[in-house]
């Protein structure tokens, strides 16, 4: 037993070739490169789920169009006009009268805009602050040289189960709040030239708050329209106090949407301004009230010289 204890001491160990180093070398480089791989691994799950921890997925929402607000509250008997029609008298020739065409709610829809644009024929477009499209569609307008005007939201007396829109003027606001709140309208939409009412069957007769806003107005040098949504409506002489260029609306020309009615609506516009020498028709983004204008424009042209809006403006005497 003890020489062969003795014989495996003595016994000399094999030297690792060369070859087999190099294999032993490779192994343990593949190992270690694959417990890297495996912490990789772990590292960005445990990461993974600590971010959802803080950031919960949500669901996906498909985009929903834009939604068109409400345009106009219409009295349930036609607002009458302003200017007493008195009847023509024959045989004397005239010059013809002048029409300003205001198209009211702008900024929701491109495509009617450039339809309108494209007819051979001066309009003058009233954007709504705070629409989608506000920005570009001025520039449109500004590009051809038409006016561009700011439609106003304006508290309605069926407020608030009506609302007017972003950035209404209410009458429950304090002076600071309305004028503020009537600044940043006026700079939402570039290019205007002058503001038109939105609704505003309630605002409109508020004289307190009317001589604010028309202390605005004058200050920025921009005219007014008044749309004329209630008998009862104050502007006038808001306007006449602080001396800002003023004027009516005539004639809704389509707040009945029928081309019936739309074409009589455009003969009355015509048979005021031969009576007053110049009338103002508010109309719509239809395509009813588009397709009808086309048809009427050359017995338009005919009978009126149709004009910007800042044209038959005039500070009230």
């Amino acid at each position: 037993m003890a020489k062969r204890k003795i014989r495996r001491q003595n016994t000399p160990k094999r030297k690792p070739t060369k070859k087999s180093t190099q294999k032993t070398n490779l192994m343990r480089a593949v190992a270690g490169l694959g417990v890297l791989i495996i912490l990789i691994i772990i590292a960005g799950v445990l990461a993974h789920h600590l971010l959802l921890r803080k950031r919960p997925v949500e669901p996906v929402v498909k985009p929903r169009a834009t939604k068109i607000p409400r345009f106009e509250i219409y009295p349930e008997k036609e607002v009458p006009p302003h200017k007493p029609i008195p009847k023509p008298v024959p045989g004397i020739p005239k010059e013809l009268p002048k029409i300003a065409i205001i198209i009211d709610d702008i900024g929701y829809d491109k495509e009617i805009v450039e339809k309108f644009l494209g007819l051979d024929a001066i309009f003058t477009f009233s954007i709504l602050p705070y629409s989608p499209f506000q920005k570009s569609i001025a520039r449109s307008v500004h590009s051809k040289g038409f006016d561009v005007m700011l439609h106003l939201p304006m508290e309605p007396n069926e407020y608030p189960m009506v609302n007017p829109g972003p950035g209404a003027l209410l009458t429950s606001m304090s002076p600071d709040q309305l004028i503020n709140q009537l600044d940043r309208d006026l700079d939402s939409v570039p290019f205007i030239q002058g503001v038109n009412n939105h609704m505003g069957s309630k605002m409109t007769t508020v004289s307190t708050q009317l001589y604010q806003i028309f202390s605005v107005l004058k200050k920025r040098k921009l005219f007014f329209i008044d749309s004329r949504t209630t008998t009862e409506t104050l502007c006038k002489p808001s306007a006449q106090l602080l001396q800002v260029p003023f004027a009516q609306k005539d004639v809704f020309l389509d707040h009945i949407q029928t081309p019936d009615f739309i074409r009589k609506q455009i003969h009355r516009l015509i048979h005021i301004a031969n009576s007053h020498g110049e009338a103002i028709g508010i109309a719509h983004p239809h395509d009813v009230t588009y397709d009808v204008l086309r048809e009427l424009l050359p017995e338009l042209k005919k009978k009126a010289i149709l004009v910007h809006a800042s044209d038959v403006v005039h500070i009230a005497s």
